[in-house]
Formats: structure tokens, C-alpha cells, sequence
């Protein structure tokens, strides 16, 4: 899949997750096979930018190209300004974020409820494709299928964006009044497939080999993109490729393999955010990497109140150790 001048070459994509696709991440799921990984969002909000929040997310040192930098916002003047800032600090690519149904995004008119006013959402991605270069820095654009189930306009919207200047669309399967619940549907991606001639990405419950090829035969999509199921299983994009690949699946990981790839996102976390606060953030992702093991809650609400990483670390070391030869479920 090309977006723009940009070759992808496996079209397995890592969702942007606020608090979750930080550079850590995004590294570990590049190494797993993921052909591009899209970083947490970016506030517009130029006042915002000299926090710590804000200095962390737009850090890219190490990581491979190509670099996507997704901003949110509402204002189409503030999202340009986002767009040539983060190009300066490296971002290859340019996302849109018009997905995120959390009310504290979508109470400020940003995220999906971009969707239901059409004028804006072509005036916002016209003013971050001219500020990008016109195509120089391709802009991509991630959505949902519509702000409410009586107002699945995601074609009309990829349409516009089509227009504009937009190089490839991702959509997730759901509504904004939809948020997460219920199982994600794949028509109104399929349709938009049709409507439109750049690149579109499915996303939304794509969360095993199988699923994936179902959904690629459905929609007729150009790459897929993984999120939540990606969350302590990063070796999802491996074995999503290999099944597409071969028409084979691969076998689990065992235990001793998850052990050495979570004390090496452990080790990248207190790396990147120094010990205290990785200790923090590293807590729900040794709960994501333990959560296929059956005994793992008594470990989770002892390790839950660690707040040194040493301790932290040795203890999740344990954990994996009697379990070592074990296949992950």
C-alpha cells in the first residue's frame, strides 16, 4: 500500500491509542511486524505543547520510518499550525484524528464530533493537506462511519476528504454514539471502499488471523488496522502476516518468549519516562501480558501497588518464570 509517496509494505497498521501507543510501543509492535504504527494523538492546542504530555508523544528518536503523527483538534488554522510543527520535529505523515469518541475530546467538538458538520471536516483537512505541502507530507484522516447510527455519513465524509487532498482514510466500524460497545460493523467500510479511490483502512474488532482475512474479503480494504487487541499481545501483527501469507497459523508464543518481551518493554518504558512514571504506565501492560493467564489476578493486585521499578520488574520476572514453557492461551 502506498500513502502518497510513502511505501507501506505490510498493511498492518497500529491504531493510534491516547496512553497506549507511546514510542515504546509503537517500537515493539514495528518489531513484531506492523508496517506502520500511528502515534498517540497531539493536541493542536499550541499552548499545550511545552508540557511533559506533549514533549513525550511528539518524541520519534530511534524510531523507523516511516513516522505518523496523528493531531486533534477543532480548529482548522490551530490543526496547520500542529501539522508543520510535528513535520518539523519529524513526522512523515500527518493524521487526522476524527475517531475518538471519549467526551472529553468530543465535549471540546473534537474527535468524531467532527463528523456531523461536514463544512468543517472539509475545511480542517483542506488547511492540514495545504500546510503539509500539498502532498509533500502525505495527510491521512481517521474516522468512524458515522456521528450517531441514524447518521452513517462516512462516505459522504471520505468523499470530501477524497477532494481535498486526503491520501488515505482509516475507519473503525462504529458510530461516535456507538463508542466501543457492541461488535463492529464492516458495510459502511466496504461501501466507502467503493466510494473513493485512495487507500482506506478497516479497523474495529480485528482481533485473530482469522477475523483479519474475514474482514479483508469483505470490505475490499487496502491495510488493516490493529488496536486494542494489539494491548500485551503485539505479536499479533506477526501472526496476522504469516496467515495471510501462507494460510497457516502460527503457534503461541510460550511463556519464556512473553517474559523476555515484557521485561524489554519494561526496561523501554523506565527508559523513556524515567522510573517513577514508567513504573506507572508500565502497570497496564504487565496486566495485558498477564491477562491469558488463568492464576493472574492475586499477582496483579499484589504488583499493582509497586512503586519501584526494580521490584516491579523482578516481580513480573517471577511471574513468567514457572510459566516459561508454557504456551500463551
Amino acid at each position: 500500500m502506498r500513502i502518497g509517496s510513502i511505501q507501506i509494505d505490510v498493511p498492518l497498521i497500529l491504531a493510534p491509542m491516547a496512553g497506549v501507543t507511546d514510542r515504546p510501543f509503537r517500537q515493539l509492535c514495528r518489531r513484531f511486524g506492523a508496517g506502520l504504527a500511528v502515534s498517540e494523538m497531539t493536541t493542536a492546542d499550541a499552548s499545550l505543547w511545552h508540557t511533559e504530555k506533549s514533549r513525550l508523544r511528539m518524541d520519534h528518536e530511534g524510531e523507523s520510518a516511516p513516522i505518523s503523527v496523528q493531531i486533534a483538534g477543532y480548529d482548522p488554522q490551530q490543526l496547520a499550525a500542529a501539522a508543520r510543527h510535528n513535520i518539523a520535529l519529524g513526522a512523515q505523515i500527518i493524521d487526522i484524528n476524527m475517531g475518538c469518541p471519549a467526551k472529553k475530546v468530543c465535549r471540546v467538538d473534537a474527535g468524531s464530533a467532527l463528523l456531523r458538520d461536514e463544512a468543517l471536516v472539509a475545511r480542517i483537512c483542506a488547511a492540514v493537506v495545504a500546510a503539509a505541502g500539498e502532498g509533500k507530507v502525505p495527510v491521512t484522516l481517521k474516522i468512524r462511519t458515522g456521528f450517531t447510527r441514524m447518521q452513517r455519513n462516512g462516505v459522504a465524509i471520505a468523499r470530501i476528504a477524497e477532494d481535498v487532498g486526503i491520501q488515505a482514510l482509516a475507519v473503525h466500524g462504529r458510530t461516535r454514539e456507538d463508542h466501543y460497545a457492541g461488535a463492529a460493523e464492516y458495510d459502511t467500510i466496504a461501501a466507502i471502499k467503493r466510494a473513493v479511490r485512495i487507500p482506506v483502512i478497516a479497523n474495529g474488532d480485528i482481533d485473530t488471523p482469522h477475523k483479519a482475512r474475514e474482514v479483508l474479503r469483505h470490505t475490499g480494504v487496502d491495510a488493516l488496522m490493529i488496536g486494542r487487541a494489539a494491548q500485551g499481545r503485539p505479536w499479533i501483527f506477526r501472526e496476522i502476516a504469516h496467515y495471510l501469507a501462507h494460510g497457516e497459523t502460527l503457534a503461541p508464543p510460550s511463556g519464556f518468549e512473553i517474559r523476555r518481551w515484557l521485561l524489554e518493554h519494561l526496561d523501554a518504558l523506565y527508559a523513556f519516562y524515567g522510573e517513577g512514571r514508567g513504573v506507572r504506565v508500565a502497570r497496564k501492560h504487565i496486566q495485558w501480558y498477564c491477562q491469558t493467564q488463568a492464576d493472574a489476578a492475586p499477582f496483579w493486585r499484589s504488583i499493582n501497588a509497586v512503586t519501584d521499578a526494580a521490584v516491579q520488574r523482578a516481580a513480573a520476572a517471577q511471574f513468567f518464570d514457572a510459566r516459561a514453557m508454557r504456551p500463551a492461551a
